[in-house]
């Protein structure tokens, strides 16, 4: 029983280790909310991964908690310094238009080649990420995604029609963007 619980918790063991050295290696350079609006987007962009790994699905209820503790975050801060914060929102905004808007038309475009759970995913990364975020997250992660699948391919592990989780390098491209920025 206790080997089905540890399997269980295991894969979620990273989640702190990385929110733990974005911590630590951006602590002096980053301003507190900048720094925690990044451990959430890691702490939310790893359940997402993982979620999409397992089960080739992003749940609903993660992008609604995404959001949700956006709106949280967001709600003191407007209180606190308003005109900073409704800039940074306008900015929020255009990144949930882009990083949602882009992927609904390649989801669209591509007649559902793309998970509608990718889109929902970048569109509330974008809330995060802002317009300067989520264009080299998206790029990023494509790029990754394109190259995983090619040498998938390649190795014959996989076939042209078959799909790959895209999440997990989405992840990959938000954890780049937040670590290099």
């Amino acid at each position: 029983m206790t080997g089905v619980k540890f399997k269980l918790v295991l894969p979620y063991a990273g989640m702190p280790v990385i929110a733990a050295a974005l911590l630590i290696l951006r602590f002096a350079e980053v301003e507190p909310f900048i720094l925690l609006k990044y451990e959430l987007l890691i702490l939310f962009g790893y359940m997402a991964a993982l979620s999409d790994l397992k089960a080739k699905r992003i749940p609903n209820r993660l992008i609604i908690a995404m959001i949700a503790a956006w709106v949280l975050m967001m709600t003191p801060m407007l209180f606190i310094s308003t005109d900073a914060t409704i800039v940074y929102m306008k900015d929020s905004l255009i990144g949930l238009s882009i990083g949602g808007g882009l992927f609904l038309l390649v989801y669209v475009i591509s007649r559902k080649g793309l998970g509608g759970g990718d889109v929902k995913f970048m569109a509330a990364a974008g809330l995060y990420l802002g317009l300067g975020g989520v264009i080299p997250v998206m790029l990023y992660g494509t790029i990754l995604a394109a190259l995983s699948g090619l040498i998938l391919i390649l190795l014959k592990k996989i076939g042209r029609k078959d799909t790959i989780p895209l999440a997990p390098f989405l992840y990959a491209g938000v954890l780049l963007t937040v670590f290099l920025q």
